[in-house]
């Protein structure tokens, strides 16, 4: 029996690249699809994660069944801890990916409390209207699946991260014959990841990787440093196997890569051979021949252990003349400019550096545009919502399906928010949600509205300036001349001194003022400060710092 239509309403990961998260809303019940982070942009100073912006979800809490999760990529899981602390409902996700989710969830003191439910490819669920089972895929981390839920309107599927390996490393496939069945059973809405619409062809298969590292690894003469995701266990495999295979063992550095190979180890996803492995303060004590190091910082990360050893300040790897440091990654989006300085300080040091898309050394797990068409076809699907990428990536998506075949009037290029109405005979966007940004500074939450974003903003840009006032907390009149600070604001010293003199004037005639008012609230005086200076500076300076208004009563 059917009973209203089904809504999807994505809450991150349209229009850009990370904090994945779409809600599924059926009869009055809401299931989470995935639960990422972002990582921040250059011009987010001092922010070190964005995190999906919740409110909407907090509004409907009553209604919130749980969080299905694809995988274990930071992008798809990483927000977890930061959620459940406001938002505490059941996690379903497969072995690896519950085990890298644990790891965070450890650090917030949330290990414990929160009910994590593993599943795999053969698992079936009951979350209310929804009838949740799940699809091997193959992607760079091990364990990913797809997201079916089926409802009495047809089934919705997400596909997650996957690519078409036909030769995987762990020996996991897309599960193609399942996708057809789905495909045969009818797919309602297929919300299908659109990273890589923008690149012809095929994926290749990851193991096309280890033809590159054998020739690096024969023809190196000294060291060999991987830089690679933490997560990518399979990379991380074929360097480990085939560096053994010429001589090398390894070494681990960076506090992820360390982390996530304990546990892949512990689990049995990555096999070690005996003896391989050595402490990174040992690697001196083996010629440079036989050392291979494992490392994070493939993105550049200013504080990532590739980017220490490039700049002098790893506190047990020293880069030598005749290191070759291999990139196995490819810049996220944003992250072009922190790559490109950290390989121009590994080059200065005198290291070998191989890197990008013509060297072989990285593959993407994302299909491309014959894969998004095999998944079409194989799924039929009665609408498409290109998810998971900037707005051309989910365009170029939408133009792909139509090509194939789809009419426009059922393929939706959403945007975060977005309420997307799906009934028996149409589809519709109805509205718009919540939907927007909130930032992670440590392990704490700032504000959505970004003012402390806005702030460090303008001490970049301007500078700061504080303003000390005494006065007398009777009368508020002023006991002593005001006394001014700045920072980052004017490099004149001469012109800064008149700017503080005409500051001082008019903080002298503005107390007097508020001294014969009687007005003693130093938060009415703090506020009348910081207009004064503010209207002083801009027409005196055309910048607008900082303004810190300090009052002390005596």
């Amino acid at each position: 029996m059917q009973s209203g239509p089904l809504r999807i309403i994505p809450l991150g990961g349209l229009g850009e690249i990370g904090k994945n998260m779409t809600a599924v809303e059926y009869r009055g019940k809401i299931v989470v699809l995935d639960c990422g982070i972002a990582f921040p942009r250059d011009e987010m100073l001092g922010i070190d994660l964005v995190l999906p912006d919740i409110g909407w979800l907090l509004e409907r809490r009553d209604d919130v069944l749980a969080f299905l999760i694809t995988h274990g990529h930071e992008d798809h899981q990483g927000a977890l801890p930061f959620v459940l602390k406001r938002l505490d409902r059941p996690v379903y996700g497969s072995r690896f990916t519950l085990a890298l989710a644990k790891s965070k969830l450890d650090e917030h003191g949330l290990l414990k409390t929160v009910d994590l439910n593993e599943v795999d490819e053969t698992s079936r669920v009951r979350l209310g209207p929804f009838d949740v089972s799940f699809i091997a895929t193959s992607h760079s981390v091990p364990d990913s699946l797809s997201i079916v839920l089926e409802t009495d309107l047809g089934a919705v599927l997400l596909t997650g991260d996957y690519r078409f390996d036909h030769t995987p490393i762990d020996g996991r496939f897309t599960d193609v014959h399942a996708f057809a069945r789905l495909g045969e059973r009818g797919v309602l809405a297929l919300l299908g990841d659109s990273t890589n619409s923008e690149t012809p062809g095929s994926t290749p298969s990851e193991s096309t990787i280890g033809q590159a590292f054998h020739q690096i690894f024969a023809e190196a003469k000294g060291r060999v440093i991987v830089a690679s995701f933490a997560s990518h266990i399979h990379r991380l495999q074929q360097a480990i196997t085939i560096g053994h295979l010429h001589g090398r063992r390894f070494a681990v550095s960076g506090r992820s890569m360390q982390r996530n190979v304990n546990v892949a180890r512990n689990l049995g996803y990555l096999d070690v051979p005996d003896d391989a492995m050595i402490k990174l303060n040992r690697i001196d004590d083996y010629p440079p021949e036989e050392v291979l190091i494992l490392t994070t910082g493939s993105q550049g990360e200013p504080l990532s252990a590739l980017t220490r050893m490039a700049f002098n300040d790893h506190p047990q790897v020293e880069l030598h003349k005749g290191d070759t440091v291999v990139i196995s990654a490819k810049p996220i989006p944003g992250n072009e400019r922190s790559v490109s300085a950290t390989i121009d300080r590994l080059l200065k040091a005198g290291a070998t550096v191989i890197y990008g898309e013509r060297s072989g050394i990285h593959v993407s797990g994302h299909a491309a545009q014959d894969d998004l068409k095999m998944m079409l076809d194989l799924v039929q699907p009665r609408y498409l919502v290109p998810v998971h990428g900037e707005y051309r990536h989910q365009h170029t998506h939408a133009q792909l399906a139509q090509r194939s075949g789809m009419p426009p009037e059922r393929i939706f290029v959403l945007e975060n928010g977005d309420v997307l109405e799906l009934g028996a005979d149409k589809g519709e966007v109805v509205g718009k949600v919540q939907a927007g940004m909130v930032f992670v500074d440590g392990f704490e939450l700032s504000d959505a509205d970004g003012l402390v974003l806005r702030d460090r903003r303008r001490l970049a840009d301007d500078g700061i300036l504080i303003a000390v006032v005494t006065v007398d907390e009777q009368t508020g009149a002023l006991v002593a001349p005001p006394e001014l600070v700045a920072r980052g604001f004017l490099h004149d010293d001469e012109r800064l001194q008149q700017v503080f003199a005409e500051c001082t004037d008019a903080l002298t005639t503005l107390m007097a003022q508020l001294g014969a008012e009687h007005v003693t609230g130093q938060r009415l005086i703090r506020e009348d400060v910081k207009e004064t200076l503010a209207t002083v500076v801009h027409r005196r300076t055309r910048r607008r710092p900082l303004i810190m208004p300090i009052v002390i009563g005596v």
